[in-house]
């Protein structure tokens, strides 16, 4: 399998020649471009991992080219400059318009191939650390000594050393992205992308087929996300959920492993592995005619199973523990630990949300706790077995929040410390000096987000709001 897809752009045919068959050798797929033109003409028939630019071209130079790209904002891949006689004013200008790197002809190839591996590692980062802010990479691994996760984690490495297309069943919560990831990770497709439809490009929303195939619109691409995936894996994060035309454009496009982008005239061919998920009785779903039955046969060549946490409550204390590490070593929340009646009462806890219920539960317990202890009434607190008013032993314990578990992570975040911040101002009666002390943010900081979370003047001064 290739490792990545590069297009060398140069005038010289010797040097396109070399280059491409230098990278071939080290196990790319390779398109080449005497000038502008091919170039162009290139990246419309298929996105490239990493391009190899010459400045010097006739008619529209390698610079010209970069910024037309910049302009459009069609710099979605790494860019390498070539040059036999570059100016220090020229690489400026190159990294300005965003290029990676420069490098000099006569070009050493050991020094272009660690260029390369560099850029391409750069961005697989750069790709990962954007997902981490959006929410969408939880950066643990299946976590779980029970005999049952063991035995997860090895189907999942068996099914990881073949390409057939996977479906992920379980409840909400169960850890079903995280398992694609899994898969994805120890798979020979690890080094391409692994890239999450989420829920707008399948819900058949407007834009959907555009989020989906991409578009082309007076010469601009937009790649969507089943060229994104080219080489990597797809993620289909709720199956279930899609349309009926939806589902027609997918299996078309996956059964023939090529599509046309919205707008555009020529097909583009992808290679790319599905993984779907879901939370309902897809064969049910067939059955009641929701689901098309071929694309369920096409995702559904290796099914499995996620049981919900509480058929396997022994892995409990070991996510407890992680969570709490993860917690305060990547959000930077106090470090707390549970007594063992909390860890007993939390282990033989029902779990309706599963290990992400579980998650949401150790952020609440660190961010509105006090102390370096958590007990079991205040794990009962939050969990809304006691309320705050009926614990004698709870003197000034903040209200509990609950959480709507079905939202996207960073709008139930926004709807938490909107909660959190109204449940704190109506136990400082409306004292901002009283609110920046219990909270530990700097006044300018704190009414920052109050207005950036809608919390007016009148609820300030009243404490009060949904």
């Amino acid at each position: 399998m290739s490792i990545g897809h590069i297009l060398v752009v140069d005038d010289e045919n010797e040097i396109r020649n070399l280059l491409v068959d230098v990278l071939e050798d080290e196990g790319f797929t390779v398109s080449s471009a005497a000038d502008a033109v091919e170039a162009r003409a290139s990246i419309a028939v298929r996105r490239p991992d990493l391009i190899l630019l010459d400045i010097w071209m006739p008619g529209t130079d390698g610079i010209a080219l970069l910024r037309e790209w910049h302009e459009r904002e069609q710099l979605v891949w790494p860019v390498v400059m070539m040059s036999g006689h570059g100016t220090v004013e020229t690489a400026v200008e190159a990294t300005r318009l965003g290029a990676f790197d420069f490098i000099e002809k006569p070009i050493s190839l050991d020094k272009l191939l660690l260029l390369i591996e560099h850029a391409l590692d750069n961005r697989r980062l750069a790709q990962e650390n954007a997902a981490l802010k959006r929410g969408e990479l939880d950066p643990l691994d299946l976590i779980g000594d029970s005999d049952y996760m063991q035995g997860l984690r090895e189907q999942a490495l068996k099914v990881a050393s073949h390409d057939a297309w996977v479906l992920i069943s379980g409840e909400p919560g169960t850890g079903k992205q995280a398992l694609a990831r899994f898969i994805h990770r120890h798979s020979a497709r690890r080094h391409f992308p692994f890239v999450d439809t989420g829920g707008s490009a399948v819900s058949g929303r407007q834009n959907a087929a555009v989020e989906l195939f991409g578009g082309e619109q007076d010469g601009r691409i937009r790649y969507g996300l089943l060229e994104q995936a080219n080489g990597g894996t797809l993620f289909i994060a709720e199956a279930a959920d899609m349309d009926e035309q939806t589902q027609m454009q997918l299996i078309s496009a996956l059964e023939s492993q090529s599509f046309f982008r919205v707008g555009g005239n020529d097909p583009v061919r992808v290679d790319v592995r599905v993984v779907a998920a879901t939370r309902k009785d897809l064969e049910a779903e067939v059955r009641a005619g929701n689901f098309r039955e071929d694309l369920y046969y096409h995702l559904s060549v290796v099914p499995i199973h996620i049981e919900p946490l509480r058929q396997h409550p022994e892995d409990v204390p070991v996510l407890l523990s992680h969570y709490l590490e993860m917690a305060h070593r990547v959000e930077g929340l106090p470090r707390r630990e549970l007594t063992i009646g909390a860890r007993n009462l939390l282990r033989y806890h029902h779990w309706s949300g599963n290990v992400r219920e579980l998650k949401n539960l150790v952020q609440r317990l660190l961010i509105l706790g006090n102390g370096d202890v958590i007990d079991e009434q205040e794990v009962q607190r939050a969990l809304g077995l006691v309320s705050s008013e009926d614990d004698p032993t709870n003197e000034a314990s903040p209200a509990l929040v609950s959480l709507n578990l079905d939202l996207p992570l960073r709008e139930a975040r926004d709807e938490f410390e909107r909660r959190y911040l109204l449940a704190q101002l109506k136990n400082c009666a409306g004292s901002m000096t009283e609110l920046s002390r219990r909270t530990g943010m700097e006044r300018t900081n704190l009414y920052r987000k109050l207005k950036s979370l809608g919390i007016q003047a009148s609820e300030r001064s009243t404490g009060t709001g949904a």
